[in-house]
């Protein structure tokens, strides 16, 4: 198991460049397998996550090649579509490639998927929205069958606008008889980059970004080049790495209307943010100012900033409380932190963040991607050494981390 030891301290300064958004590399790399041919994808993050879904192609049957950058996907000899469970279990976003092989072969064959541990995540609602197209679901001892003479569109509600149900829906009604509409349908940009990827195929997918998607479906689609958004979980995590930091930096190759809520928090926070076509900057106060958060759905403030903006808060002046109503689990972090001179006190859904003005450095332990990124911020500000544990966690869904961090100033090193 790899480490990060880091030398708190050090102000974050300088320029940083955002990679490709892993959140809309996962489904657009499953999608590929619709076009049973070749795709180009530009901008996509080198994780743990697409290395995995590279994997999974593989084993399929396609062929992956990794360029300067440039990934080329040839999907045009899939003929298998059951889903390894040993590589099920390593990732939830997985899960999407399902509604790709409904859509090529009509049949999929996959397990229940893993990832991080921070409160139930059903897919039920994957599988409601498999029925409502016609596809018969058989579950049995943890393995579930799908398979359907014909996909025919119709409409699907979801009981609640989850990403992965949507982009599982628009993925199994693309070359689907008729039209499918799906109602209550998650809104964040990373499906609108999914549809945009769709259409550059040949797709006819609209309302991306609303909470109602409408997709007729078409007989064929055709090959592709392709150029991932930026992440706007990493673009968030790095203004609140220079705002602990009292740091004064510049994001490039971000996209600030998708990260407005986050912004609005930080300024609340009394940062310094100037926003520019691809490029923020941000220059943090002496000392940040305590905030309340409730995270929501998209286009509300995101969950999965939720623990990085709770580490950042715990040196901010004042009482800070956050309400998280989207997964019931996701407070792990906080015994951690506590244990470098945090005070959190959680309750149920709500966590109250008193702050402090130092944290000290210590051994510390990742439970899951984005508690873990809470825990290098802590590592970042913190007098002293910390050292982070189980990293494996945080690799998967961020780029480079210890290297773009060294060049903004921070003192951070993997060990084996």
């Amino acid at each position: 198991m790899s480490s990060y030891i880091i030398e708190g301290g050090k102000r974050l300064e300088g320029t940083v460049k955002i990679s490709g958004s892993k959140n809309s590399s996962l489904p657009i790399i499953a999608a590929t397998i619709l076009n049973a041919g070749k795709t180009t994808l530009y901008n996509v993050p080198n994780i743990q996550d697409t290395q995995m879904m590279f994997k999974i192609l593989e084993t399929l049957g396609a062929k992956v090649e990794k360029k300067n950058g440039k990934i080329k996907i040839d999907t045009s000899k899939i003929e298998k579509y059951g889903i390894p469970e040993d590589l099920m279990h390593k990732m939830r976003s997985s899960v999407v490639l399902a509604g790709a092989l409904l859509a090529r072969h009509k049949k999929a064959i996959f397990s229940y998927p893993g990832g991080c541990d921070i409160g139930a995540r059903p897919i039920d609602l994957h599988l409601k929205a498999f029925e409502k197209l016609g596809i018969n679901v058989n579950q049995n001892h943890g393995s579930i069958e799908c398979s359907a003479e014909k996909i025919k569109g119709e409409k699907i509600n979801l009981d609640f606008p989850s990403v992965g149900a949507t982009e599982n829906a628009i993925l199994a009604s693309v070359l689907a008889e008729g039209v499918t509409v799906i109602t209550n349908a998650a809104r964040e940009p990373e499906i609108i980059d999914l549809q945009n990827f769709l259409n550059k195929m040949g797709a006819k997918v609209i309302g991306a970004g609303t909470d109602e998607i409408q997709i007729e479906g078409v007989k064929k689609l055709k090959d592709v080049s392709y150029n991932i958004m930026p992440d706007r979980i990493e673009a968030g995590s790095f203004l609140c790495f220079i705002a602990a930091t009292k740091g004064n930096a510049i994001l490039e190759n971000v996209n600030y209307t998708h990260i407005t809520p986050i912004i609005n928090k930080l300024e609340e926070a009394e940062c310094e943010i100037i926003t520019d076509k691809n490029t923020i900057k941000i220059v943090a106060p002496k000392r940040l100012k305590a905030i309340d958060i409730k995270t929501m759905p998209y286009p509300g403030f995101p969950t999965d900033m939720q623990s990085v903006f709770a580490s950042m808060l715990t040196t901010a002046k004042g009482t800070s409380i956050i309400v998280e109503n989207i997964f019931e689990n996701r407070y792990k972090y906080t015994q951690e932190l506590n244990k470098m001179g945090a005070k959190i006190t959680v309750e149920g859904k709500s966590a109250v963040i008193r702050g402090t003005r130092r944290l000290f450095g210590a051994n510390v332990h990742s439970t899951d991607l984005r508690g873990g990124a809470s825990l290098v911020l802590a590592g970042l500000v913190a007098k002293g050494t910390t050292m982070v544990d189980n990293i494996e966690y945080i690799l998967r869904g961020y780029e480079n981390l210890d290297e773009k961090l060294t060049k903004l100033g921070a003192n951070i090193k993997i060990e084996k």
